[in-house]
């Protein structure tokens, strides 16, 4: 069985990464296809304005990656708290005479995905809409800095995420001085952080970075008419 595991975690891993460069390339068809849309050749750095466009797509991955990892805390708390409260109102658990209400876990974990996913959504939606005030030129840099930045963080999450929680089943064969050492304890808070970097934080990049672009995309007329190059 752990042999399995460990075949299935490097799978999943050799994937993910392969995920996070598909994400890239239809990212970057996307960009490719603003330039044709708004009739623009190139980007000037220099003008202040695609500066100020280049580091707000750049900061957009983080916001959006921190929303997520805050929402997964959130929501494990929440399931914490409940299974305490089972554990006190409902008498026969540790003793299995009673099975645990699962039903209220499950809910509590869907309606707390629901209402965490508002914020990380709204960001993506809108972001591109409020680069648009400084212009078209300004939003092409907001629209690579998204790109180059939401890669290199989701690929950094992907591989440090596996990495941690990887590291964590190593102590736990034996190595390092095995479950309940000191290291077995550090690996395991590197595993809690892990986890939302490689299962959330991470792929949910690879569709955050081709929906920006879909915005950008829809609003170019209007922002050229309005806004201006």
């Amino acid at each position: 069985t752990a042999s399995l595991d460990a075949v299935g975690n490097t799978t999943k891993a050799l994937t993910k990464g392969f995920a996070v460069g598909s994400a890239a390339v239809a990212a970057s068809s996307l960009f490719a296809t603003y330039f044709e849309t708004t009739g623009l050749s190139s980007i000037n750095i220099a003008n202040p304005n695609v500066f100020i466009g280049v580091l707000l797509g750049g900061s957009i991955p983080f916001l959006f990656s921190s929303r997520l990892v805050t929402s997964v805390g959130k929501a494990a708390f929440k399931v914490v708290e409940e299974v305490r409260r089972q554990f006190r109102e409902i008498p026969g658990i540790m003793e299995r005479t009673a099975l645990p209400d699962y039903s209220k876990a499950i809910e509590i974990v869907t309606a707390a995905a629901q209402k965490e996913l508002l914020i990380p959504a709204a960001i993506v939606v809108f972001s591109p809409v409020l680069a648009s005030v400084l212009g078209a030129e300004a939003l092409g840099g907001f629209l690579g800095g998204t790109v180059v930045v939401g890669l290199m963080l989701a690929f950094f999450m992907c591989n440090t995420g596996g990495a941690w929680d990887n590291a964590k089943k190593y102590i736990e064969d034996g190595n390092f001085g095995g479950k309940g050492s000191d290291t077995h304890k550090a690996a395991v808070v590197g595993d809690t952080v892990g986890d939302p970097l490689k299962d959330t934080s991470g792929p949910a990049l690879n569709p955050m970075m081709k929906i920006v672009q879909i915005v950008a995309l829809l609003i170019a007329p209007a922002v050229i008419t309005i806004f201006g190059i």
